[in-house]
């Protein structure tokens, strides 16, 4: 690799972890290196960057480019195209949580209904079925709570972040309060 250590460090990691994250090291490298980069690259700079072959980076920005975290652009007076990342590591953090939604959560939302919707025919297929059920329940409300934090604009997501566990005391606190009112405090039936 041709790289600055810092970078080389950076870069060398992410293509580590990318095996963890579902993806190949080499995607997950260029990734790294397009994220940390000052300017747009090339497949040629990448190429040269990383030391993996051009068919590689070439199948590495294309799946990039579907999960919709490269952005693809070109330079006047240049054919080549140019990749970089977006700016914003809020919109990367929400788009990388939409694409996975969309790839892994959803087909799971997906299999549930129908399993729901199937009649058991055995004792043990209604305990299945009742324990998918629970699942299906849980993954739905996560859903709709990403939805709502999915929708956040980036300051208020910070500062609910950076409550953490006092949430749970804001909530136990409407929850007396509803009590002593005659509400409910905000529980879901």
């Amino acid at each position: 690799m041709n790289l600055p250590p810092l970078t080389q460090s950076f870069v060398l990691h992410f293509g580590e972890m990318g095996s963890h994250w579902g993806i190949n090291r080499t995607v997950g490298q260029i990734y790294a290196l397009l994220y940390v980069s000052p300017k747009p690259l090339n497949a040629d700079d990448i190429v040269e960057a990383i030391g993996c072959s051009r068919s590689n980076t070439s199948m590495a920005l294309k799946e990039l480019q579907a999960w919709r975290l490269v952005k693809l652009q070109h330079l006047p007076g240049d054919r080549r195209e140019y990749f970089s990342t977006p700016d914003d590591v809020w919109a990367i953090f929400k788009t990388l949580a939409e694409e996975r939604q969309k790839r892994e959560v959803e087909p799971t939302l997906t299999m549930l209904r129908g399993a729901i919707l199937e009649r058991p025919s055995s004792e043990e297929e209604r305990h299945a079925q009742a324990r998918m059920k629970e699942m299906y329940q849980l993954i739905e409300l996560v859903t709709k709570w990403f939805a709502d934090i999915r929708d956040m604009d980036v300051e208020t997501l910070q500062r609910l972040m950076k409550l953490g566990a006092q949430v749970q005391k804001v909530l136990q606190f409407t929850q007396s309060l509803g009590r002593l009112t005659g509400r409910d405090g905000g529980k879901e039936e």
